[in-house]
């Protein structure tokens, strides 16, 4: 009978393999035989921690995903009748602020990067299980700070900023001047932060174009 490795940082050292290999390959794309070998632990390791690899997925999501999302809501919790900047900031700083954290930060910023790619089914699972609280919370924030938005407007708004956080995040950090000759400091972390509030707030009080079907 294989022995069930039970250290404190077995679980840790399965979740740090899942996360880095998750993150290069996608979801579908890793095998649980992959990520055993990589964590260097057995087969009966995996399934005592997590049963699946559905469930070890959710587990490395939620290690980062958790603390970030509450702070997002202490954030917003603070404010008793906040800004546009305000609301978007509370939104978008706790994510700027893991993509800096060198302890596997970056790596879960490139795989929720990633999530964009995988089949939309999957994808939007993720983002009911994970993120619905915050989203309902928030889309209510913004719709309170600008009334003149239709509802639907709010979550769609909402849903282009959630993209050019994905990818505002990936550039963090990267070479970047073969695209702009060095006209841009993409280490400058606080900097790409401060535009795409100020960027984001400014979207947010543009007028609803006529024409477009609202529900």
């Amino acid at each position: 009978m294989t022995a069930v490795e039970t250290k404190p940082d077995t679980k840790q050292r399965i979740l740090d393999s899942a996360e880095r290999l998750f993150a290069q390959y996608g979801f579908a794309g890793v095998s649980l035989r992959a990520i055993i070998a990589d964590a260097k632990v057995n087969l009966a390791a995996i399934h005592y921690h997590y049963r699946s690899k559905e469930a070890l997925f959710d587990a490395v999501i939620l290690r980062r995903l958790e603390p970030m999302n509450r702070e997002r809501l202490v954030l917003l919790e603070g404010y008793e009748q906040p800004t546009l900047e305000q609301i978007l900031e509370a939104f978008l700083a706790p994510a700027f602020r893991l993509s800096a954290d060198p302890d596997g930060g970056r790596t879960f910023i490139r795989l929720m990067g990633r999530l964009f790619g995988e089949e939309m089914s999957f994808f939007s699972h993720v983002i009911k299980q994970h993120f619905g609280v915050v989203l309902e919370r928030f889309t209510r924030a913004l719709h309170a700070a600008a009334p003149e938005l239709p509802m639907s407007e709010v979550f769609w708004r909402l849903f282009i900023i959630g993209g050019a956080l994905g990818h505002s995040l990936r550039s963090c950090g990267q070479n970047l001047d073969e695209l702009h000759g060095g006209l841009c400091d993409t280490s400058d972390v606080e900097g790409i932060l401060r535009r795409l509030v100020s960027f984001s707030a400014a979207g947010f009080r543009a007028p609803v174009l006529p024409g477009v079907r609202h529900v």
